[in-house]
């Protein structure tokens, strides 16, 4: 009921004040019409009677409603103040109206003042032990909202200073009221902060046993957190424009956001927090300093152990599987290998991180959770992974294999789980996503130990086909490294239009591919050219007929 009456109170005087300097206003409107109003001005005058209507229907709403109503008189009041805003950067303004414009904003600035301190003490005077905490985060969300209307208050005094309007009272109230009110949300911040950690802790002992009410209490402690921290930056922010020290507050917003802010740079604000800091790990190496140096060289021994463990494994892994029947390929030795000292290095720090008193539980789940999502964000690289295992398991191709997978060739130098790494015949090195390797046709061209040369030659149809099969078989039985098995192919193969044409097809090994081929296609050439056969051109009769 009591909350009711303020209500009512407050926006009665609201409205009546609000109808005085409509009235006000309307005096002055014949000066300016006889000028003809501007735009702004015409403007500025249905923001205020929109202002004024829903002022009137504030009183009256209820619920949902009034809250709409609220934040409708909000950015209708923005609106009209950035129209008074270019109206006084105008030269040419009528200054008596502008003088009444910003009279004007400074009682409609008090009257929201009023209100919400109604609105606050109702909420103070209705406050029961079962719902304080509610109590206290819906305040600091009306002090948020009172945010905006404070630094609309400043940039008003500011306005009528330079109308040579006597606001030195009002700048002085103003001052006071932030000096306490940044007091007051210095202390709530780091009373938040305290039941917030007191909050946290608890969650955190609960484990997988936490409540709803718990996980509740966290989310309004932080909101509440961020509310008040908001509400402490902007009576900072402006008290320092009012020319007053803020090195405490500014301490205390560093301490919840840890930013460094260019207020940080400022001495006395840095050199207050420095001292806060040695004091604090002075006070800590005092009372925990023994326990804590003990804890840090278990620590460092243990990660010492774990690393010298992690390098016999390595050791004991590596001769393992270079030993092993299973003929593992060079690419699965690796993987073993690295594998296994990076997941007993692993196992040591959890060991060494329980000893400094970190829960193993709580961060596991939370590598579990955070494995999740990281998987959603990788898809490509886990489909690279995924790849990379299926050519370890399946062994398409090995190191120092010469490939061609993923419009690729070349020798592989090195593969990792989510890439390969092809050093090309002209020796650049390209890296290639597993799942591009293993999405498309790998030919691996080394894995047989011989391979065919395919070759074709051709002669003119006036050459003697017997002589030049002579010369081509003579050619490749002498290359040394031409196999004698399986035997060489030397055949006529087809009548062309222009030559006929000997398929040579002698067997090599695979490294020898190239220089076998330079080296017949040349001794060829020569040979031909030495015996009087001749390589046509292409060539074709034309057969002109005259009528």
């Amino acid at each position: 009921m009591l909350r009711i009456l303020l209500t009512l109170l407050l926006f009665t005087s609201a409205v009546f004040t609000t109808q005085s300097l409509r009235a006000e206003q309307d005096a002055v409107v014949p000066i300016v019409a006889t000028s003809q109003l501007t735009d702004t001005q015409n403007q500025i005058s249905r923001l205020q009677q929109t202002i004024e209507q829903d002022t009137k229907l504030l009183f009256k709403a209820k619920g949902e409603l009034r809250t709409f109503t609220e934040y409708r008189i909000k950015n209708k009041s923005s609106e009209l103040r950035d129209q008074i805003g270019q109206l006084i950067a105008t030269p040419d303004a009528d200054q008596q109206y502008l003088v009444t414009l910003v009279q004007s904003q400074l009682a409609f600035l008090e009257n929201v003042s009023a209100y919400l301190d109604a609105q606050v003490m109702a909420m103070r005077l209705g406050m029961s032990k079962d719902d304080d905490s509610k109590i206290i985060l819906a305040i600091s969300q009306r002090e948020f909202e009172r945010d905006h209307y404070l630094k609309a208050q400043l940039t008003t005094l500011r306005w009528a200073e330079t109308l040579n309007i006597d606001v030195v009272v009002k700048k002085q109230k103003l001052t006071e009221i932030m000096l306490k009110r940044a007091d007051h949300f210095d202390s709530l911040v780091h009373y938040t902060q305290d039941e917030l950690q007191k909050a946290v802790t608890e969650a955190a002992s609960a484990g997988a046993d936490i409540t709803a009410q718990q996980k509740a209490d966290v989310a309004a402690l932080k909101e509440r957190l961020e509310q008040s921290s908001s509400s402490l930056a902007v009576s900072a922010a402006m008290l320092e424009t009012l020319g007053q020290d803020v090195t405490p507050f500014t301490q205390t917003l560093f301490s919840v956001s840890g930013d460094i802010t260019q207020d940080v740079l400022n001495f006395s604000v840095a050199s207050n927090l420095l001292q806060g800091w040695a004091k604090v790990i002075k006070d800590q190496t005092i009372n925990n300093g023994p326990s804590l140096t003990f804890k840090i060289l278990v620590f460092v021994f243990i990660l010492f152990v774990a690393s010298l463990v992690a390098k016999i494994v390595t050791q004991i892994i590596s001769k393992t599987v270079r030993a092993s029947k299973l003929q593992f390929s060079q690419l699965l030795q690796d993987f073993f290998i690295s594998l296994s000292s990076k997941v007993v290095f692993a196992l040591g720090l959890l060991i060494a991180l329980s000893q400094l008193g970190f829960e193993l539980g709580p961060l596991l789940a939370g590598f579990g959770i955070a494995g999740v999502i990281i998987g959603f964000a990788l898809q490509d690289t886990l489909s690279n992974f995924a790849s990379g295992m299926m050519i370890l398991i399946y062994r398409p191709f090995d190191v120092g294999d010469l490939i061609n997978a993923a419009n690729v060739t070349g020798r592989v130098s090195h593969m990792s789980l989510v890439s390969t790494t092809i050093k090309t015949l002209d020796n650049q090195r390209l890296i290639v996503p597993n799942n591009k390797i293993w999405g498309d046709t790998i030919n691996n061209i080394t894995a047989e130990h011989q391979r065919r040369v395919d070759m074709t030659f051709g002669i003119s149809y006036s050459d003697n086909v017997e002589h030049a099969e002579t010369i081509l078989k003579s050619i490749v039985e002498q290359h040394p490294k031409v196999q004698a098995h399986p035997e060489p192919i030397v055949k006529l193969h087809t009548l062309g239009e222009s030559s006929v044409d000997f398929i040579v097809r002698p067997w090599v090994k695979p490294d020898d591919y190239w220089e076998v081929y330079w080296d017949i296609t040349r001794a060829v050439k020569i040979r031909f050219d030495a015996e009087g056969i001749s390589i046509p051109f292409p060539q074709r009769d034309v057969h002109i007929y005259q009528k």
